[in-house]
């Protein structure tokens, strides 16, 4: 079985492209997804991990996501490689979404606090600080 399930922050606004042999939307976006478990004395660290979404969900992400909001994605992952133009092999691992949600609590979002920069400030790739937690169960999506 291959299914995941991921809630972060993206990291980015949805980029949208079309495929060349029937004109079919994908967007592609990353999720900044906190790890669980924080060591003693180190920061909440964060994993960012591509999306791809095909079609009408693509659609619907492209229009309806952006910066800094908490989103879930259901999905699968996929791998693939291919070969540039000098002969060199790329390996890419992304999740394919199969279905997107919203995850913002409807405070954060009527007082726009889903912006990425008040999330995460400056913070490099990798070493996300402490405030890019749940701070209480209203923020969860369930």
């Amino acid at each position: 079985m291959n299914k995941v399930i991921l809630m972060g922050r993206l990291t980015r606004d949805p980029e949208v492209r079309y495929t060349q042999t029937n004109n079919t939307l994908v967007a592609s976006f990353s999720l900044a997804v906190n790890r669980r478990f924080v060591r003693q004395g180190e920061e909440r660290q964060a994993d960012f991990i591509n999306i791809v979404a095909w079609s009408k969900l693509g659609e619907f992400c492209s229009k309806y996501f952006k910066k800094g909001q908490q989103v879930g994605v259901i999905g699968r992952i996929q791998t693939r490689t291919w070969d540039d133009d000098q002969g060199t092999k790329h390996y890419v691992t992304e999740v394919v979404a199969e279905e997107a949600y919203f995850a913002d609590s409807k405070r954060e979002a009527e007082a726009g606090a889903g912006s990425f920069e008040n999330t995460f400030g400056n913070t490099a790739p990798g070493n996300m600080g402490s405030d890019f937690e749940v701070s209480s169960s209203d923020d969860l999506p369930f």
